[in-house]
């Protein structure tokens, strides 16, 4: 049963309102083309494809696009509203909430035509705490392939070790984003990019020789330089 509250006058003021409503969003639909959902990235672009492009390249279609889908979507929401007020009206239920049969004051109708709710039921008010399914399947990072902790011991190169030599050719993190807090430059951004590469000992990767074994020289790297500050060695061996 429509809300007794309201008047016949009432009732055709808040019908008007959502029909006008609803010609105004499936005009701006039309006339966007969806917001733009019916071009391709070649138009946004002029590329083929993004597959040879870094993602900071694309930075701006991506962002338009995603923009384009959220109007898309919000507008599409706001039409199924109306459409289902517009229907409320026409079987009698307009005006009486949906969730405890109470009837919606008219300030809030007129406010927004097409609720179906009272305050204290509307759906708005919900938020959600649904995660996507991914996550549960991806964690933790790198769960179905690094084999760090693996129970068997497992120390050979893994997807943790392939994802390193893939982030060595370069992102778009900054140190900033780094989870090692003592960064200071782009090379040491990656995950464990402190990691020993091709040595065991820090020792052994600054001490040299050469081919006979005899002449033994110093390369002053980073390693060298930190083994040195934590008073490891000894300059006067040099």
């Amino acid at each position: 049963m429509t809300n007794p509250n309201l008047t016949n006058t009432q009732l055709r003021n808040l019908r008007s309102s959502l029909v006008v409503e609803k010609a105004a969003i499936e005009q701006r639909l039309a006339s966007s083309d969806h917001y733009g959902l019916a071009n391709s990235y070649k138009d946004y672009s002029g590329d083929l494809s993004s597959y040879d492009n870094h993602p900071g390249d694309a930075a701006t279609e991506t962002y338009e696009r995603g923009k384009d889908i959220a109007l898309h979507e919000q507008e599409e929401l706001h039409l199924n509203r109306i459409n289902s007020a517009l229907e409320a009206m026409d079987n009698g239920s307009y005006g009486q909430c949906r969730t405890c049969g109470e009837q919606i004051p008219y300030a809030r109708l007129q406010a927004l035509p097409d609720t179906l709710y009272c305050t204290v039921h509307s759906p708005r008010q919900d938020v959600s705490d649904r995660r996507p399914v991914e996550e549960q399947f991806l964690y933790p990072p790198f769960g179905r392939t690094s084999m760090d902790d693996h129970e068997d011991g497992y120390n050979g190169f893994d997807g943790e070790d392939a994802w390193q030599i893939v982030e060595s050719f370069g992102n778009s993190d900054s140190p900033a984003m780094s989870e090692n807090r003592d960064v200071q430059r782009y090379e040491e951004v990656g995950i464990e990019a402190d990691e020993a590469d091709g040595y065991v000992e820090t020792l052994e990767s600054f001490l040299a020789t050469d081919i006979t074994g005899k002449h033994v020289s110093v390369v002053r790297n980073k390693q060298y330089y930190d083994y040195m500050e934590h008073e490891e060695g000894d300059h006067a061996l040099e």
